[in-house]
């Protein structure tokens, strides 16, 4: 489903090159929940924008459900990534002037409502959010707001759902129910990839990959 060969991303800036990902070897098959941990400034999130189809790295192949995603027009990448990917945020993205429902509906078009409304209204009954499907944003709790990005990244039913550190802000109890709905997509057959430097998610991983500097440095 998603295999990295060779991926290194150097960012050039006034003081220099920073690189943050070095000739990375990464393998994840269709179905299964994989974490990436490191710690911060390891070059995990810029792994996780590159396998999305966001951040094309310097040098090496993205190979994601058989296609090499940067080798396609820009286009044809937003096609794929808008069709076959759901994103989940550490902090939430969502827009502040939509209420929940809307939110959710963005992949689709707010616009659109009648192409998602009753999908978006059964995932926010799954999500329990159905009471405050017409608050905004401020008007919600980091655990509402983060269940909300949720069901907005799987309302076109992707295939693969990538989150970048989904519970950084919650609190324990709160970050355990966010994992159980990462989990519970897996388990209907969804590949993950979770990228966090905590140890939370790994009771549902099939495998583990330790990145520090850049570099995979193990894998379990």
């Amino acid at each position: 489903m998603i295999r990295l060969e060779n991926v290194s991303m150097i960012y050039r800036t006034k003081y220099g090159s920073v690189k943050a990902l070095d000739k990375v070897n990464l393998h994840v098959k269709e179905g299964e929940f994989a974490v990436v941990r490191g710690p911060s400034g390891s070059g995990k999130t810029t792994m996780l924008l590159s396998i999305g189809g966001m951040l094309q790295p310097t040098e090496g192949k993205v190979i994601t459900n058989k296609s090499d995603i940067y080798a396609i027009s820009k286009r044809q990448r937003a096609m794929f990534r808008a069709e076959n990917i759901g994103f989940v945020f550490q902090l939430f993205h969502l827009v502040s002037y939509l209420n929940t429902i809307e939110n959710v509906l963005l992949p689709v078009g707010v616009g659109k409502d009648k192409y998602g409304r009753t999908d978006a209204e059964e995932l926010l009954k799954r999500l329990k959010l159905s009471e405050r499907k017409f608050h905004r944003p401020y008007e919600l709790s980091a655990g509402e707001r983060q269940r909300t990005a949720i069901a907005r990244a799987m309302l076109k039913h992707p295939r693969i759902i990538l989150a970048d550190e989904p519970t950084g802000n919650l609190d324990p109890e709160t970050s355990d129910e966010i994992i159980s709905h990462l989990a519970e997509f897996h388990r209907s057959g969804g590949t993950v990839i979770v990228v966090t430097h905590g140890t939370a998610v790994d009771q549902y991983a099939d495998h583990i990959f330790h990145l520090e500097e850049g570099r995979i440095k193990k894998s379990v």
